[in-house]
């Protein structure tokens, strides 16, 4: 309940969607959905490409790893709301008066409309020579690495998983090239009992591995994320 400006009581509207000749029932869903979301509107309303700046603003939060003066890599940056997030908090854009500057380096397999403080490429991360192409865009190494990627769904639940472990894990093996000791990983995975291999690999390579449900990922999804800190290099 929130008041208007007389002060009486007024109830927050729930948006109905109407199921459209030629459109499915699970379409109508999805778009119900997100016309209801708040973390949708707060995107729309901050200035945010999609909800999911707010995972990693959670993320981040918790782990601190979105340092001023770091040098970030987004794997699978589109449409760019990790991207505008890192790009304040390592200080891309010199905003922080006294503080390092650092740097935002996104790429992913499709255009990305420009978002300012951020390099964003056009490039498969998965490519042999992929990282080092990035680490010659960076003249160096990376803090950060991290991937808010999702292979397409199959609509098998189990598949899914297994593809997204596997494109978890690739992204594992290019930070593993591209990152500095102390580095940090962060990446989404879906529960499912395949994450195991993939979570005893980041022990050997990191210091501390953690997983976290950010607030703002729904809660009927299955979805997680990994921080790895602590890169041993």
């Amino acid at each position: 309940m929130t008041k208007n400006s007389s002060g009486r009581g007024q109830r927050d509207l729930k948006v109905k969607v109407k199921t459209a000749r030629g459109r499915k029932l699970s379409s109508t869903r999805w778009l119900q959905r997100q016309l209801n979301d708040p973390y949708v509107k707060r995107a729309k309303s901050e200035g945010y490409r999609g909800r999911a700046a707010f995972k990693i603003l959670e993320l981040d939060d918790k782990y601190r790893f979105l340092m001023s003066g770091a040098r970030v890599v987004d794997l699978g940056c589109a449409p760019g709301g990790w991207c505008q997030v890192a790009v304040k908090r390592v200080n891309a854009l010199s905003e922080k008066q006294g503080k390092a500057v650092g740097r935002v380096l996104g790429v992913d397999l499709q255009e990305v409309e420009p978002i300012a403080g951020a390099e964003l490429y056009q490039l498969d991360f998965m490519a042999d020579d992929a990282d080092a192409q990035v680490k010659a865009w960076l003249d160096g190494r990376a803090d950060v690495v991290m991937s808010d990627m999702a292979a397409a769904s199959s609509g098998h639940k189990q598949t899914d998983h297994l593809r997204i472990i596997a494109l978890c894990e690739a992204a594992a093996y290019f930070a593993f090239d591209v990152l500095d000791p102390g580095g940090t990983f962060v990446a989404k995975v879906l529960a499912g009992g395949a994450e195991g291999d993939l979570q005893k690999l980041l022990k050997q390579k990191f210091t501390k591995v953690a997983n976290f449900k950010p607030p703002s990922s729904r809660s009927d999804s299955s979805e997680k994320f990994v921080v790895a800190q602590g890169f041993r290099g």
